[in-house]
C-alpha cells in the first residue's frame, strides 16, 4: 500500500527572465516569492503558500509556458502503475520524479512526498 495527494503547482515559464517572471506571479497570487539555493535558483522560485499548503514554484523551461501539477507520494513507482491503470502514461523520469500525460493531454509529475501534514492528508491506496 501507498499513500498520495496533490502536491502543487508548477507555473513553467518559457522566459529568460525567471525573477520578473516570479515577481509576477507573487504578486497575481499574494504569495511572497522566494529563492531557492544553488543551482535550484537558476531554475525555480518558490511562492509561499500559507493559506492551502501546497507547493508552489515558478520554473524556467524551455517549452512552451502552461501550469503543471505535482502528485506527491510515499512510493513514486506505486503510484505511477496506479495512474498507469487509470490511462495515464509515462513521459520522462527526471532525477526521482516521472513526467505523465493523463489521457486528456495534461502533463504532471510524480514526486516524492514532501510537505508537513502528508501523513495525514493523503490517501492510502491498496
Amino acid at each position: 500500500m501507498h499513500k498520495s495527494k496533490l502536491g502543487g503547482f508548477i507555473i513553467d515559464c518559457q522566459t529568460g527572465d525567471l525573477d520578473r517572471a516570479a515577481d509576477f506571479w507573487s504578486a497575481a497570487l499574494g504569495m511572497p516569492a522566494r529563492v531557492l539555493p544553488g543551482s535550484e535558483g537558476d531554475k525555480y522560485k518558490r511562492l509561499e503558500d500559507t493559506q492551502h499548503d501546497l507547493h508552489i514554484e515558478v520554473q524556467k523551461v524551455d517549452h512552451l509556458s502552461r501550469v503543471h501539477l505535482d502528485i506527491e507520494t510515499d512510493d513514486i513507482e506505486a503510484e505511477v502503475r496506479r495512474l498507469e491503470k487509470l490511462g495515464a502514461r509515462r513521459l520522462q523520469q527526471i532525477e526521482t520524479w516521472w513526467v505523465m500525460e493523463a489521457p486528456t493531454g495534461q502533463r504532471f509529475c510524480v514526486v516524492r512526498a514532501g510537505s508537513a501534514g502528508f501523513e495525514q492528508k493523503a490517501t492510502q491506496w491498496k
